[in-house]
């Protein structure tokens, strides 16, 4: 095999699916953490292959080299099976539509921004049509993907596009579709009840209905893996979780509400809990168990905060309520460092192996 193709069967036995990752953004740290995967980890990264472009691809593996190993050769492919196919100590790249013209390493670049979208978008067609047993995403730059015009410019992130097009294929309205962000670590969960907004419009996203909702979906999702019905402790809105009415009156007039509604559905649902203690009280630290099995938080920071703290390197992007698995690591594309050859490809991989349980329990 040479180091532009391969020659690839044109089938592979039946019920065999690869993993989709997408580039992210190549002026990022995406491509190279993309490499150090495949080359630290091969077991892992069996079966998968790169939604993105070949060249990229090939000069992040030259950028992280060494003098002593053999260089891993890149095999092109034209369809997500021939992954499968692919022998030992190769990495598959997808090229996606036309090559990516050269960025700048560690700036803001539409060209990147609009590469990075077109991969994430043709990642999850692809999985809509079911060739793909999970999409496992990069980081994409946000102000980059606004740089990039449209359609892109309409997303603030990787959730709201993969529901726009998981709603569209489905003949529903973006609103019909609800998702969620759940972030991990081996410490702790939560689930977000509003994502990408402004403060001020988080606090009017505190309904009872998104409340509800993300209880509901936090508890189907959870079911499965842990094998019983996960404890849900949902997170107050205000301090001391408004202490009675003193400091907000979201959670006496929304969340308790919501939590009764939840429990009566079947969900281990209790709260509203301080939002100062109580991912103290969920995480579970090694050879202990925390109080609860996930934190429904009630905006971005307040949820993401804990678990980012805990260390970006170990922490996984799951996105709840897609007809697809779909993962990410717990971190942006880093411009500080990117082209450096220093990435820490940790919680890529902590992604791909969150996006493999999931698929085995789905």
């Amino acid at each position: 095999m040479n180091n532009s193709s391969a020659n690839l069967p044109e089938s592979i036995p039946t019920g065999t699916k690869p993993i989709a990752i997408t580039l992210g953004d190549a002026a990022g740290i995406g491509p190279e953490i993309i490499a150090k995967a495949f080359v630290s980890d091969p077991a892992l990264l069996r079966n998968c292959f790169v939604a993105g472009d070949v060249a990229t691809m090939r000069q992040a593996l030259s950028l992280i080299a060494s003098a002593d190993a053999v260089p891993w050769p890149v095999a092109q492919i034209t369809h997500p099976e021939q992954a499968c196919a692919l022998p030992p100590r190769c990495l598959g790249v997808l090229q996606v539509g036309a090559p990516l013209q050269p960025v700048v390493v560690g700036q803001v670049s539409a060209l990147a921004g609009e590469f990075a979208g077109r991969c994430v978008t043709w990642a999850a067609k692809s999985a809509l049509r079911g060739e793909l047993a999970a999409v496992v995403t990069a980081p994409l730059h946000k102000e980059a993907l606004g740089a990039a015009g449209a359609p892109y410019n309409r997303y603030p992130g990787h959730t709201e596009m993969l529901q726009d097009i998981a709603a569209i294929h489905l003949g529903l309205p973006a609103s019909a579709l609800p998702v969620r962000m759940m972030l991990a670590n081996g410490e702790l969960r939560t689930v977000l009840v509003s994502i990408h907004l402004s403060l001020h419009r988080a606090i009017e996203a505190v309904g009872f209905e998104q409340v509800l909702q993300t209880i509901v979906m936090t508890h189907n999702a959870l079911r499965v893996p842990l094998g019983r019905v996960p404890r849900i402790a949902v997170a107050g809105l205000n301090p001391h979780a408004g202490e009675g009415g003193l400091f907000g009156d979201e959670e006496c007039n929304t969340i308790v509400p919501a939590i009764a509604a939840a429990r009566v559905q079947g969900c281990d649902a209790s709260g509203p809990w301080a939002p100062d203690t109580v991912f103290m009280r969920a995480r579970a630290k090694p050879g202990e168990t925390g109080e609860f099995d996930a934190v429904v938080a009630m905006y971005h920071d307040q949820g993401l905060i804990p678990v980012k703290y805990l260390g970006v390197e170990n922490g996984v992007n799951v996105t709840l309520g897609l007809p697809f698995v779909r993962t990410s690591p717990d971190h942006g594309t880093a411009f500080d460092i990117a082209g450096r050859g220093v990435a820490d490809p940790s919680s890529l991989l902590a992604a791909i192996r969150m996006a493999r349980q999931w698929v085995l329990m789905s």
